[in-house]
């Protein structure tokens, strides 16, 4: 499975439109256009499935910078980041060894005095 990023389409556009522009050129498995949580509007960008890699880089050489209406279609793979490769590795955890947080000042600011309670009265 090869994923497509797909954006610069037309926000009015829903996925059977996007898959009859792509379907040309291969088989398309699935379809995920990227919208709002809240409003349901699409965002201008989406995420295909395509089964066969031959037939993912011939849609993009096909159609990425196509003019399509008034914008230019961008096609190209969805490269996958791993959590750990933007934080570092993380620990194992296990039953006999927790992690366990200890907390760090910063060392360029000063340590800043708290204000006393009010006392209950």
């Amino acid at each position: 499975m090869v994923t497509l990023f797909v954006g610069g389409f037309p926000l009015d556009m829903d996925e059977m439109d996007l898959v009859k522009i792509f379907m040309p050129f291969g088989q398309v498995s699935t379809v995920k256009i990227v919208r709002d949580k809240k409003t349901r509007i699409c965002k201008g960008y989406a995420f295909l499935e395509v089964s066969d890699y031959d037939a993912a880089l011939d849609m993009i050489s096909n159609l990425d910078k196509t003019p399509f209406g008034d914008r230019n279609l961008a096609v190209s793979i969805r490269r996958k980041i791993r959590i750990n490769q933007l934080n570092g590795p993380r620990p194992a955890t296990n039953a006999t060894n927790p992690v366990q947080y200890i907390k760090v000042q910063k060392s360029t600011e000063p340590e800043k005095k708290k204000r006393p309670r009010r006392s209950a009265s």
